[in-house]
């Protein structure tokens, strides 16, 4: 897995497990790789993996049942969601606004762009 210096690399550890949850790789109530299959998967020290864990598990989207593994948490494709929402509107929707507003883009205009970026999308 490559990683990004601008974050940390178990919080982008825990957001490539959320993506696996979002498409449907691991199902609710379904044991995730341990701790150590998954360090071995993106080539990272079981440590950093144990955190990224313990940061999903605080927000609720996997739980531990203890001796077996980590789980999917029912409810937890509406958690991930709810929780990146969140953090859009908090840490990335001011600089996104305020570069459309000095860009000079209509809403309009803002309108069009989303409407024929979705229309791509479901193309593929």
């Amino acid at each position: 897995m490559n990683f990004k210096d601008s974050k940390g690399i178990y919080l982008q550890i825990a957001d490539r497990i959320c993506d696996e949850v979002l498409l449907g790789k691991y199902h609710e109530e379904a044991r995730i790789p341990s701790v150590r299959e998954y360090a071995a998967m993106v080539e990272v020290n079981a440590n950093t993996v144990m955190r990224s864990f313990e940061h999903l598990q605080s927000q609720g989207v996997i739980y531990n049942k203890r001796g077996i593994g980590y789980f999917v948490s029912t409810g937890a494709k509406e958690k991930i969601l709810a929780l990146r929402k969140e953090y859009f509107l908090k840490e990335e929707a001011e600089y996104f606004f305020r570069q459309v507003y000095t860009m000079g883009f209509s809403a309009e205009e803002l309108k069009n762009m989303y409407c024929e970026y979705i229309k791509n999308k479901e193309e593929l």
